[in-house]
């Protein structure tokens, strides 16, 4: 399709907006005023060494330290696209607050701006451990709806106000920086795909309607993590590794980038199942992504492309939060292979997979 004729992400906004006469413009404002942010956080990050933004935060962290709340090493740029995330979207009366997986409490909007109705929460730089060495990363983000009474009150924020499930999200999404930035968007009907212009500095439409196939012959899994795993993971696994001649009768292919907004977009694009399952390597947590700015904005991207996402025993925008930067497990990408997956946590697992005190010929019996 030749540019001309290509639609911007203000006009997909627009036409999408003209579904709904009654509303009115903050939200198209909040996801463009989103969008410049990814923009410049894209910039950033092209630069690399030459932008003097690469290596660890050290004392100019947001916490003081090098290490943020989720007891993690900050990168210069994890730093930096945060605070790209605050400036850029404070200022419009859009927001009644935002969150963020580099600040433990919600960030207050500034009493010099005005206040808005919905609440934006993101995770500012995905995978940023793979900055240095030129990896794939991303900016994850989910809008939703402030509660009435801070709509009417103006009240500061405070976290439960962000404790919604993923089912109430009214806009989520995510950018890639890779050999292009990519700016993927929903808004409740279906999944769209934007490629930033670099000669235009606009986004603009170059996948519309974006379906993830129900079908797949590809993983990505964490297979370092496997002596951790449970049960109904290591069954779907193994079936897996054994290929044609196993139970599934085809052989898959495994990936891991180690960047969920990559291991997104692959799936996005051409169908697959990613798995960062809950496992025994830490008992004190239930997973290790983070419910409100990791797995439900993908999960939102996920289910209105077609395909599932769950906990592996639940669909994962029906969980409800308990904490700000709560952890969960997370398997999402084409239906059928994560119905799989549930389902073999329903069921008991095969006998070779059970306790060998409890086999037939042992002392104790089924």
């Amino acid at each position: 399709m030749p540019l001309s004729s290509r639609s911007t992400l203000t006009q997909y906004l627009i036409e999408e907006r003209r579904r709904f006469p009654e509303a009115g413009g903050a939200l198209n404002a909040l996801i463009l005023d989103v969008a410049l942010a990814c923009k410049a956080i894209a910039r950033a990050v092209a630069f690399g060494e030459l932008g003097d933004a690469m290596g660890d935060a050290g004392a100019a962290s947001v916490q003081g330290g090098a290490v943020n709340v989720q007891g993690e090493e900050q990168k210069k740029l994890d730093v930096l696209s945060n605070e790209v995330f605050l400036r850029r979207n404070e200022w419009s009366g859009c927001l009644a607050g935002m969150a963020s997986e580099e600040m433990a409490a919600p960030y207050q909007i500034p009493a010099e701006h005005l206040r808005g109705h919905y609440l934006l929460v993101f995770d500012p730089l995905d995978g940023s451990s793979n900055i240095d060495v030129n990896v794939s990363v991303g900016s994850i983000f989910s809008i939703l709806r402030a509660p009435q009474d801070v709509i009417d009150s103006g009240r500061d924020v405070v976290e439960a106000d962000f404790l919604q499930p993923g089912t109430a999200q009214v806009a989520a999404g995510y950018a890639l920086y890779g050999p292009t930035t990519m700016f993927m968007l929903s808004v409740g009907n279906g999944v769209a795909g934007f490629t930033l212009n670099p000669n235009l500095g606009e986004f603009m439409l170059t996948h519309r309607d974006v379906r993830v196939p129900e079908d797949t012959r590809e993983f990505a899994i964490n297979a370092s993590n496997a002596r951790f795993w449970e049960p109904p993971v290591k069954r779907y696994v193994d079936e897996c590794l054994a290929g044609a001649t196993g139970p599934r009768g085809k052989d898959f292919n495994m990936r891991w980038i180690a960047s969920m907004v990559a291991e997104a977009h692959r799936i996005l694009m051409r169908g697959g199942v990613f798995m960062y399952p809950r496992d025994t390597k830490d008992a004190g947590k239930p997973g290790r992504l983070r419910l409100l700015y990791e797995a439900n904005p993908v999960g939102f991207l996920i289910e209105q492309a077609g395909g599932r996402a769950s906990t592996g025993r639940q669909a994962v925008l029906g969980v409800a939060p308990s904490s700000l930067h709560q952890r969960i497990g997370l398997v999402f990408g084409s239906k059928h292979e994560v119905e799989r997956i549930e389902r073999y946590h329903r069921e008991p697992p095969p006998r070779e997979l059970r306790n060998p005190l409890f086999s037939e010929r042992s002392l104790f019996r089924d």
